[in-house]
């Protein structure tokens, strides 16, 4: 894969979020084009916080000139402090840094509600789980100088939108595969689409023809088919996440909009809450809150949710993504009957699909699993070309603003302090001792990382 097509794609899988007054070129090949942007216009206006999709905290934070401050939360400062380098891990943000935003106070930072929730909730439940007892969650407070040719839009890196760059990297590194894995896992992700032929069909009869299906038959054919293709779990999770944030009107959520930020406790409470077992594993394709389940727990997190209007928007949204995220673009599916159940076949119609497959199933799959970690190292590096090219210090996650954020490890000369942090009474972080740390431009392997897996043998594990 050339440059410019890895540019390319790169450039497909961030969402723009300052670019609504520059028209898009017309598309009519595209049969979601208009879908698209009535989408972007009902979630900004038709919800009570969709204003905070394009004014809010995080992105006052990225857009302001200075110096940014970041929390970042760590469950192994020792041996951070020993080696003195901070590594990136992947997951939503790629390949930076997984922080939250931090603001200024007289009495202190004040943290991000979604920081909050990781330090104080999230951090501490995994290493309860895990029965780890001789680790704490620690706040870090990283203090970054942007720089003044610092890319001042506003471009976050969608992680649904990957399907095309996982299906491009493995088709790069298959041949550290032999012949008969390399057609082991060609079936594998074949059959997984096959057998899933019938929700996939219908989403598109919602997403491209208008087709009305009642919540329960729909979302119960959703929970039927995530295990075959687990991207729908983060799909599902996506939607969800987004629904009660931008329709929460609960006082916390209301004083959180005041201050400019969406309510993370919200879908936290939620995932946590009714999936506890997702402590010290963290999998949203085990996402799969049963048809029957789904109100009773929309109305445990939050009772001002109407949990009926939720389950009718969430078969239209969950329909439109899996259109727009795992079809191939510009397409709309020939009659699903006609399809031909082969894996060149299918890249060409369902190539974002596939790619997300692979990505996963590359984690267990053969000996796949010793070279994981070059191809997450061949994304990253993708990622930072990209970014560094567009001179982005501060990435973060474009599904949505909900306040993650990262620290490109790559970017030329980045100018940046660190400091362990300490919380008092009122909840706000003080610097306690500036920290001698580099951050290293290489990933730690996915599988020592807190929310990944119980083993410590990590050069340097992050919360990320």
């Amino acid at each position: 894969m050339d440059f410019l097509d890895a540019y390319h794609l790169w450039a497909d899988a961030h969402a723009f979020f300052d670019s609504t007054l520059i028209p898009s070129p017309a598309d009519h090949s595209d049969p979601l084009a208009t879908q698209a942007v009535g989408w972007e216009r009902r979630l900004a206006e038709e919800t009570p916080n969709g204003h905070l999709l394009r004014q809010n905290a995080l992105f006052e934070a990225l857009s302001g000139n200075g110096k940014l401050h970041l929390l970042h939360v760590t469950h192994a400062l020792e041996e951070i402090s020993r080696q003195g380098v901070l590594y990136p891990s992947g997951g939503c943000l790629v390949g930076s840094i997984y922080c939250a935003p931090l603001t200024a106070t007289d009495q202190g930072f004040r943290m991000h509600n979604l920081g909050a929730y990781v330090l104080t909730k999230e951090a501490p439940a995994f290493l309860a789980t895990l029965g780890v007892t001789d680790r704490i969650p620690t706040p870090l407070i990283f203090e970054i100088d942007t720089p003044p040719q610092a890319y001042r839009g506003l471009a976050g890196v969608d992680y649904l939108r990957l399907g095309l760059i996982h299906l491009q990297i493995y088709t790069h590194l298959e041949y550290l595969l032999s012949k008969n894995e390399r057609h082991q896992l060609r079936e594998t992700v074949v059959s997984r689409i096959k057998n899933s032929a019938a929700f996939l069909a219908t989403a598109a009869a919602i997403a491209y023809q208008g087709t009305q299906v009642d919540a329960e038959p729909f979302l119960k054919q959703l929970d039927e088919t995530i295990p075959r293709l687990p991207i729908l779990g983060y799909l599902y999770f996506e939607a969800v996440a987004e629904y009660l944030m931008l329709h929460s009107a609960s006082h916390h959520t209301r004083r959180l909009a005041e201050l400019g930020e969406l309510n993370n406790w919200l879908y936290k409470e939620m995932l946590f809450a009714s999936f506890p077992a997702m402590a010290g594993k963290f999998d949203l394709a085990r996402f799969r809150p049963r048809p029957e389940q789904l109100a009773a727990l929309i109305h445990r997190v939050d009772p001002t949710i109407d949990s009926s209007h939720a389950s009718a928007y969430l078969v239209e949204r969950i329909s439109y993504l899996v259109a727009a995220r795992l079809f191939a673009p510009g397409d709309a599916p020939e009659a699903w009957h006609h399809t031909r159940w082969e894996f060149d076949s299918l890249a060409t119609q369902l190539g974002p699909l596939l790619g997300h497959l692979i990505h996963r199933e590359l984690r267990t799959f053969g000996r796949y699993p010793d070279f994981y970690f070059y191809f997450d190292q061949h994304k990253a590096l993708q990622a930072w070309n990209y970014w560094n090219h567009m001179d982005i210090v501060a990435p973060f996650n474009g599904t949505m603003p909900k306040g993650e954020v990262g620290i490109n490890p790559a970017y030329p000369n980045l100018d940046y302090r660190v400091w362990r942090a300490e919380q008092d009474d009122a909840g706000h972080l003080h610097p306690a001792e500036e920290l001698s740390l580099t951050i290293a431009p290489r990933l730690v392997d996915i599988k020592y990382t807190l929310m990944r897996n119980n083993q410590w043998t990590a050069p340097v594990p992050s919360i990320a």
